[in-house]
């Protein structure tokens, strides 16, 4: 049994005084980090829905294409998992800041490479080869960088605040969604569509040279977190007596805990890329809406996000992180098939009604997430097993969503097929929330 409570702050001695301004600029550096992975991971999501079929895997029907593309899309989350493992096992011996430096680094890299990357017309087969391969750093990256931004921040939070301060970060997704949305529009905007087809795309992925300069913010000016440095001194004895390592701990002790914790945000993180993603590709070849007002849609209802994260994170600091949590799954499960009957309209109103319904239900569960997460590991482990909880859901859920999307609608031809998928996600994340509810209501009281 781990020996934090999910509703819980980990007491430890904080040698940072609560006004300290190194908390606030490693909050910012967190957030603005988690930002621009986010952004440069999401544009690839509008890229697949809009272009990458036709120029990376030409084939004889649209619908191939796309699923072409989501299948490629949905390879980076296959690699998170794997990027969690790497960083989270270096994170929890040698520092979260490194780990972070280096997912910001190969993001970076990785983005700015698919933007260059010549088509199929151009290379033949060694482009839809090389893009995945630059889809799996993209992945690598991000499995990385989540929980070496989430862990600076919650563990830099000042007493009582760690739900609040977790949610910084999450912020990085909707902020993200609004960049990786305006930028697609401003392209689509002051280019023709075959300019747009034929560079236009592109220049969304060219901010991934930016995120070079950030990483080097990051490693000159930021300090790594009080409770690692503390941690570390723990690290060093258990070396020295030969303990497991952080990953062993986990796999062997605290797996049960880490499929809890994927079975409860897989949920989420399918709705949000079914929202983002595959919507936007089911609108605009389906239900022949204008790609542009799609985009905006996403655009607006990402924008509210920025308020409900936060109020959610702050809310579940004062009340309870797994009481907000199952609030947020609830409303997926019940709003689940209204949210494709109002998208089946065709109209731009009813979609954008039934999109924004379901992202306040995704803040609502988003925004305790980092702090939940960060709580049901100790500080030796929690980078590990936060991450691999983490992107566990994200394989489950997010990464192939839009593809069993596509699939579900081409077998059955009635959106209402989604719909159960959601709701089927949204009972396994209710079960075990309440298994992870039944756990800390075993452990002894907390401090705080």
């Amino acid at each position: 049994m781990d020996s934090i409570s999910p509703d819980s702050t980990a007491s430890s001695p904080r040698p940072l005084s609560p006004t300290d301004p190194r908390r606030r600029r490693v909050a910012t550096a967190a957030a603005l980090a988690s930002a621009v992975e986010w952004y440069d991971y999401f544009v690839f999501g509008i890229a697949a829905a809009l272009v990458l079929g036709d120029l990376y895997f030409p084939a004889g029907n649209s619908s191939a294409g796309v699923l072409a593309a989501f299948a490629t899309f949905a390879v980076g989350f296959l690699a998170r998992p794997v990027g969690g493992i790497i960083a989270g096992h270096l994170g929890d011996k040698r520092g979260r800041k490194p780990m972070l430096v280096l997912a910001l680094t190969l993001m970076g890299l990785a983005t700015a490479g698919i933007g260059l990357l010549p088509t199929y017309e151009t290379i033949g087969i060694a482009a839809p080869i090389l893009l995945v391969l630059l889809r799996i750093m993209q992945g690598l990256a991000v499995g990385a960088q989540w929980g070496g931004a989430m862990l600076m921040a919650t563990e830099y939070a000042p007493e009582g605040k760690r739900g609040l301060y977790g949610s910084l970060v999450q912020l990085g997704v909707p902020i993200g969604v609004v960049t990786a949305n305006t930028v697609f529009l401003v392209a689509g905007s002051l280019t023709s569509e075959t300019a747009f087809t034929t560079w236009g795309w592109r220049v969304p992925f060219f901010v991934g040279f930016l995120v070079l300069g950030l990483a080097w913010y990051i490693h000159t000016r930021v300090e790594e977190t009080p409770e690692f440095r503390e941690a570390e001194r723990a690290l060093a004895d258990a070396e020295k007596s030969e303990r497991r390592s952080p990953l062993r701990t986990i796999l062997r002790s605290h797996l049960g805990t880490v499929f809890l914790a994927g079975g409860s945000f897989a949920v989420n993180t399918a709705t949000f890329y079914i929202i983002i993603t595959g919507v936007l590709d089911y609108a605009t070849r389906e239900l022949d809406m204008k790609r542009g007002a799609v985009l905006t849609v996403s655009l607006c209802i990402s924008l509210t996000q920025l308020a409900l994260i936060p109020w959610s994170a702050a809310l579940s600091d004062r009340i309870g992180r797994l009481r907000i949590y199952a609030a947020g799954a609830v409303g997926l499960l019940v709003w689940a098939v209204p949210m494709f009957l109002l998208i089946d309209t065709g109209s731009l109103l009813w979609l954008a009604i039934g999109t924004f319904v379901s992202s306040c239900f995704l803040s609502i569960m988003y925004g305790p997430q980092a702090a939940l997460f960060a709580e049901l590991f100790t500080a030796e482990m929690r980078y590990t097993g936060a991450s691999l909880g983490y992107q566990i859901a994200a394989v489950l859920g997010g990464g192939l969503a839009p593809f069993v999307m596509v699939l579900l609608l081409e077998a059955t031809g009635t959106s209402m097929a989604v719909s159960a998928y959601i709701m089927g996600l949204a009972v396994i994340a209710l079960i075990s929330i309440r298994i992870l509810s039944q756990r800390a209501a075993a452990q002894p009281p907390a401090d705080h």
